[in-house]
């Protein structure tokens, strides 16, 4: 029987050999694998943009003599980091923890909500409201509390009403902050104050800050010189002012949050604008008392160095090869893409480069599905990876067996009898 079966096939193989030999046969033979004829693919792998490919010139003097003891200087829109002291170190940093306590409540609450003063909340230390017990509130009216004078009650009333608790609350910041992808902050109070497990770094709270100003809300908030209100039954009046000295004093200032603790010291999370780009600056634990203003000098000197050094270009790279040829499959090739973005935006001085690499096989070894990863697209600042975009099969291609041979004999055998 084994001998039969060798016969077999080698009378089938012998018959392929000389039925590619035909001229129609060999042409019908061309558009199956493994006798189609495809190329390989040469893959530009690297691209290099530098600076002065967009015409940047920079002063290139860093920033100097600053007082913060942890400080970052980040591009908005990218979350690139233009420069930074200990920005990765975590850090206390005081009432710039209700940066995050108003986004939460503003993206899980409802301005026009009743928030009700527990005991708790009322009984909040050092800046407050001095909100009683039972008081009502709508939330909208609390935010600018929470904002523009930094009142440790008003933090924990929206916490409280927002979050349950204020260990409820806490996990929601917890939350957003990993979705953000903070690793290395962690909150246990809405207000800031001290606490051994409550911390952040320079660099993460600009990446909180950066999210938080995208909210059209946030931003009207944080600009607003005075706010009046009351509480829901009008018996008391409030009128809250905007502490924040660097949204008057720097051309294009946004503002965001200033803090202070024992523990902190004192804190600043700023942004500015200037044309087409907008930065974001943090200080922790920038002097104690009575150095107040130095936060203000370390902001500004931060926002000078970026904007006078940095410029925002977009990069428009071309598309990757379209197809790859496949190993063992029954297609020769198949079609792919990669969902690089069709503009890229980057944050530039004149002595940065941009490479783009992008990483593909040869060729792609079947079964593969539509929808597979074939590969990745990546661009990396100064050796950083910044962007990294899959490179995905757009059709399915399944691996060659025995029923894919049978099938390619009878197209010939047809083809034959045609003839």
């Amino acid at each position: 029987m084994q001998k039969k079966i060798s016969i077999v096939i080698i009378l089938l193989s012998i018959y392929l050999l000389s039925a590619s030999m035909f001229h129609k046969n060999k042409e019908i033979l061309s558009k199956y694998p493994p006798y189609a004829q495809i190329q390989r693919l040469e893959v530009p792998d690297k691209k290099v943009y530098s600076g002065k490919d967009f015409s940047i010139t920079s002063k290139d003097s860093a920033p100097s003599s600053l007082r913060a003891k942890a400080c970052c200087l980040m591009d908005a829109d990218t979350e690139q980091v233009l420069w930074g002291r200990e920005a990765d170190k975590k850090m206390p940093m005081a009432s710039t923890t209700k940066i995050m306590t108003c986004i939460i409540a503003l993206e899980s609450g409802k301005l026009k909500e009743t928030v009700t003063a527990s005991p708790y909340a009322a009984s909040m230390p050092d800046v407050q409201l001095n909100m009683k017990a039972g008081e009502k509130f709508y939330l909208k009216d609390l935010l600018y509390s929470l904002m523009l004078e930094s009142h440790n009650d008003t933090a924990v009333a929206i916490a409280e009403h927002v979050g349950g608790s204020v260990e409820g609350f806490a996990a929601m910041m917890n939350a957003k902050a990993a979705e953000l992808g903070c690793i290395r902050t962690n909150f246990v109070t809405p207000n800031g104050l001290d606490s051994k497990e409550h911390f952040t770094t320079a660099k993460e709270l600009c990446i909180i800050a950066a999210y938080a100003i995208k909210n059209k809300e946030f931003l009207k908030i944080i600009a607003t010189p005075s706010y009046q209100f009351s509480n829901r039954k009008g018996t008391r009046k409030y009128r809250v002012r905007n502490h924040d000295a660097f949204l008057t004093s720097y051309p294009g200032a946004i503002g965001i949050k200033t803090g202070f603790t024992g523990n902190a010291g004192y804190c600043f999370c700023g942004a500015a604008r200037k044309g087409n780009q907008t930065l974001i600056t943090s200080v922790l634990a920038c002097g104690w008392p009575p150095n107040k203003s130095w936060k203000w000098k370390d902001t500004k000197a931060l926002m000078n160095y970026g904007f006078d050094n940095f410029k925002k270009i977009s990069i428009s790279p071309e598309k990757p090869p379209s197809s790859l040829p496949t190993s063992q499959g029954t297609e020769g090739e198949i079609p792919i893409d990669s969902l690089t973005p069709e503009n890229l935006p980057f944050a530039l001085q004149e002595k940065d480069t941009v490479t783009r690499k992008i990483s593909l096989p040869n060729e792609v070894i079947a079964p593969v599905r539509k929808g597979d990863i074939i590969g990745f697209d990546k661009y990396y600042k100064n050796d950083i990876l910044l962007y990294e975009f899959p490179i995905l099969a757009q059709k399915s291609c399944s691996a060659r067996s025995l029923p894919y041979y049978r099938n390619l004999v009878r197209k010939l055998f047809l083809f034959q009898h045609r003839g």
